[in-house]
């Protein structure tokens, strides 16, 4: 038996905000983009790899305080969105970097044996990148 990972979910409170850094900065592709009313679908991934993470709008299907609650943790910066990997950790920092994404931390080589770096996304959510 085999199990992987098909998708991830990821809240945003502005889907065009959160394009502009996953897809723009990050270099992820675009693979959907739907919209129900007020609220968007969007699916995001890497352009060899078959994951999809959904970047989701707090309130779409909760109820209003659900979402509140949940709007309310993810622009304090309280939830972990995502771990990604680079083969080029230094060229794919300069490139989040210049988007104007807030730094956490500049690359650098940790004690547990991993170099990464760390930026929030336009929605607070912090998101790390680690040298493949």
């Amino acid at each position: 038996m085999t199990v992987t990972v098909s998708a991830m979910f990821i809240p945003v409170h502005d889907p065009d905000a959160a394009l502009g850094f996953y897809r723009d900065a990050l270099g992820l592709e675009l693979r959907n983009d739907v919209s129900s009313g007020d609220f968007r679908w969007v699916t995001v991934g890497a352009p060899e790899q078959d994951v999809d993470i959904v970047l989701f709008q707090p309130h779409g299907g909760r109820s209003q305080a659900d979402g509140d609650t949940l709007l309310t943790l993810v622009t304090k910066g309280s939830l972990q969105a995502a771990i990604f990997r680079s083969d080029d950790l230094d060229t794919t920092f300069e490139r989040v970097q210049a988007s104007g994404a807030e730094v956490l931390q500049e690359p650098a080589s940790q004690p547990w044996g991993v170099r990464d770096c760390a930026f929030r996304d336009p929605s607070g959510n912090l998101v790390r990148i680690a040298q493949a």
